[in-house]
């Protein structure tokens, strides 16, 4: 009795500890505000320019960037993204874009002043 106790403990917490790790990736913050000053491509959908609140989530084993307009009038665009391990913890938040061939930004990577990772766009 006292083992099937144990173990029983020993499942709900490894369970536990499964959903934390999967609720929190690892460098990133739950909920950032990004500025775009331009128009800017973001997974396949054009983002006009202002200000955005951006979520990091998953979905199954893709990590998925969530934008939606802080003024909530557009609706919410979701971007695949690789997350890649800087050096050291940023310092500001700061976005790399191309030009495609119509002269549209195109969002190639995102990184969270604070974050310890940056998120790559493909």
């Amino acid at each position: 009795m006292r083992f099937l106790r144990f173990f029983s403990w020993v499942g709900v917490s490894l369970f536990v500890i499964g959903l934390m790790a999967t609720a929190q990736v690892a460098g990133t913050h739950d909920l950032n505000h990004v500025t775009f000053v331009a128009p800017i491509r973001v997974g396949g959908s054009l983002l006009p320019a202002g200000d955005y609140e951006v979520r990091h989530a998953m979905e199954g084993a893709d990590h998925v960037m969530v934008f939606q307009a802080a003024n909530h009038k557009h609706p919410e665009v979701r971007a695949h993204c690789q997350l890649v391990q800087l050096g050291a913890k940023a310092d500001q938040t700061r976005t790399v874009y191309e030009l495609n061939a119509s002269g549209e930004r195109v969002l190639q990577e995102l990184v969270f002043g604070g974050d310890s990772v940056k998120h790559v766009f493909f």
